[in-house]
């Protein structure tokens, strides 16, 4: 080899590297995303979870310039999507929408099969929503003084979203705990299920949140007993609270945030983020969250986290109040 070839050896060997890391530097560089984003839902199809996120997700898609893919994978109190999502590649195209339950589940289950904290990364929340008591239109049941009083000394049956779900556990305790009747617990994948059971008189008594049952009251289909917020709200003036029925201070709120597995990068997160904020606040999409009683929440990763560290530690108590585990 000649002294030229020598002298030029190491600008051909940079050289060489450049070319080969190539690929990876323009993936790395390449602008987020370049493919579909995946939606995986906690619940099934028509619930509340679903409906949020087929919402944000069709907006969302005009903004990124890709499709975003809902996935419903209902099943044990949302911990079936919640496993798969935290086993996902945390690029960015693998998210979460989950609700209230998978702060409940943290306190409920022994194991739930994920860490909420070591797991996900929390990168926006939708919005929350006081639950709701309803039965059949022809119950003759008018009122939540009316129902339980027409149930004391009598097996009640009543249907949820699922077990860990919030309303599960305002049902446990409203029902078993403060009101003293035989309840049982009839579980469902998601709220639109636990709707239909109500609907074929199934059972005797939903508790939901408000969303998916408001357009089933407003037909006359379905008649609401009582709104678990600590005042009555404007998607429907009429229906008490439970407060107001007998039980002072009884408030239960439900929510739909987005989660990415732990890992994703920041700068993905609060891409997301900022979109699924600025989504919030389109006058269309804040008429047809409020018009069904929830109420929007935007916020940036960080106040989401805290949001989800506060709501652990609430439902931790309710839990242990009641005293109910599953295995």
């Amino acid at each position: 080899m000649t002294a030229t070839m020598l002298s030029r050896a190491p600008a051909l060997a940079c050289a060489a590297a450049t070319l080969l890391a190539w690929p990876l530097l323009t993936a790395a560089q390449a602008p987020y995303p370049t493919k579909p984003v995946r939606v995986v839902v906690a619940f099934a199809a028509g619930g509340l979870a679903d409906g949020v996120t087929r919402l944000i997700g069709q907006k969302l898609a005009e903004r990124i310039g890709q499709p975003v893919v809902v996935d419903n994978r209902g099943g044990a109190g949302g911990n079936i999507a919640a496993r798969l999502v935290a086993g996902a590649n945390p690029d960015g195209y693998t998210l979460l929408a989950h609700t209230a339950a998978i702060s409940v589940n943290v306190s409920l289950y022994q194991n739930p099969g994920f860490d909420l904290v070591r797991d996900f990364v929390p990168v926006a929340n939708i919005g929350s929503t006081p639950g709701l008591f309803t039965v059949n239109a022809s119950h003759p049941a008018s009122s939540l003084q009316e129902l339980v009083r027409s149930y004391k000394g009598r097996r009640l049956t009543y249907s949820t979203a699922g077990v860990g779900t919030s309303s599960h556990l305002a049902g446990e305790y409203l029902l078993k705990h403060l009101a003293g009747i035989d309840a049982v617990h009839v579980p469902y994948q998601g709220g639109a299920p636990a709707i239909t059971a109500l609907l074929s008189n199934q059972v005797d008594v939903m508790s939901g949140s408000m969303p998916p049952s408001v357009p089933f009251v407003k037909q006359g289909r379905l008649k609401a007993l009582a709104v678990s917020s600590l005042k009555r709200v404007e998607a429907l003036p009429d229906v008490p609270t439970v407060s107001e029925a007998g039980f002072p201070d009884f408030e239960e709120r439900s929510w739909v945030g987005f989660f990415a597995p732990a890992g994703t990068a920041p700068a993905i997160v609060k891409k997301l983020n900022g979109e699924i904020n600025q989504i919030l606040a389109l006058p269309d999409v804040k008429e047809r969250l409020t018009g069904q009683g929830l109420e929007p929440q935007p916020g940036s990763p960080s106040d989401f986290a805290n949001y989800v560290k506060r709501e652990v530690a609430k439902w931790a108590k309710i839990v242990t109040t009641i005293g109910f585990k599953v295995e």
